[in-house]
């Protein structure tokens, strides 16, 4: 039996009889009536580390359930043409396949690529391309309220959800709240940290599972990135979550749009950080396309050949061996991931 279905969510007999007697998975609703919430364990893949739990928003299955139903929700922005999904598509790991999006409010176009909503449980060293904000919690307000993006006046918000009778029960069940912002952006942050991708044939053949099977290339290719690309693209989430520059460009002089453009400089203003951005998962990067914080590049045969010609980093690829590398990352394609309905709109 695999060792993980990633989004089927569990509770063993003794969790259950925590939640009758833990005053704190109990919220009390209408009428005074005590509703016992569900706690969530996530399944997590067995060559994975465990992530942190956040203290001040644990998981439940009904929080979970809300933040899916505010996940594909149009009313979150403005126009109520957008939802957080209209950038981050099941189908693609939750990114959207364009460069840089122009679909907000404003119609510009933004200056930095969609990134994929992958495991996102273990991100904890800023959110972002450039760290700029420290948790999932407090990185929705970003898009939630930029004029380029969902552009969403927060009170109207909670007006406009407040009409509907199935939110204003499920946050008072959930939060024992009213529908405010502090309440939407817990409930979405609780559903983007089932977002678990482990189950990719990389991952069956590591677990020594049924359908691990990689060719000879495939394993070449392996030992290639193991040997080249760990260094930012570490361990079985296959990122540092770190910030690095890999040598894209050379002037940073340009400090519009608060300083954009100059990466994680504009968020700690060291000079060692400029041009620094944050390291994406190579999970699921078949599907990611196309790549780098700006969406410069359209093929992975274009990121290794920058990585393959850059003076910074020079990193020594054959033909042979870009295409050995490619092939590996094909076998990190979680299919699954993308067609769990648990994950996907509802209905």
């Amino acid at each position: 039996m695999s060792g993980l279905n990633i989004f089927r969510y569990f509770i063993s007999a003794s969790l259950l009889m925590v939640i009758l007697v833990v005053s704190s998975c109990k919220k009390e609703g209408a009428a005074g009536i005590m509703t016992v919430l569900h706690p969530v364990e996530l399944a997590i893949p067995e060559n994975f580390s465990r992530p942190a739990g956040d203290l001040d928003n644990p998981l439940t299955s009904e929080g979970i359930a809300l933040g899916k139903m505010l996940f594909y929700d149009t009313r979150l922005s403005g126009n109520n043409r957008l939802s957080c999904a209209s950038c981050h598509r099941p189908e693609l790991a939750f990114s959207d396949g364009v460069a840089l999006s122009h679909i907000g409010e404003s119609g510009k176009t933004l200056p930095r690529h969609s990134p994929a909503l992958i495991n996102m449980a273990w991100m904890n060293k800023g959110l972002f391309w450039d760290g700029g904000s420290t948790n999932l919690e407090s990185q929705a307000f970003g898009p939630l309220t930029s004029e380029d993006e969902m552009y969403q006046n927060l009170a109207e918000l909670e007006y406009e959800l407040s009409q509907v009778p199935a939110y204003v029960k499920q946050f008072k069940m959930v939060f024992n709240s009213q529908v405010k912002s502090a309440a939407i952006v817990k409930a979405l942050a609780q559903f983007e940290r089932t977002l678990i991708s482990g189950d990719s044939r990389y991952d069956r053949y590591v677990r020594k599972e049924p359908g691990g099977v990689l060719s000879a290339e495939e394993l070449h290719g392996l030992t290639l990135v193991n040997q080249k690309c760990r260094s930012c693209h570490a361990g079985e989430l296959f990122t540092d979550n770190d910030f690095h520059n890999n040598g894209l460009d050379q002037d940073f002089s340009d400090s519009s749009l608060e300083g954009i453009f100059q990466g994680r400089y504009r968020i700690t203003y060291q000079l060692t950080d400029l041009g620094k951005f944050k390291t994406p998962t190579l999970r699921n990067v078949m599907l990611t396309a196309p790549y780098m914080h700006d969406g410069r590049f359209a093929s992975i045969d274009q990121v290794l050949t920058h990585y393959q010609k850059n003076t910074q980093l020079a990193i020594p690829l054959s033909a042979a061996e870009k295409k050995a590398i490619i092939a590996f990352l094909g076998s990190l394609t979680d299919s699954l991931f993308i067609q769990n309905k648990n994950l996907s709109q509802p209905i």
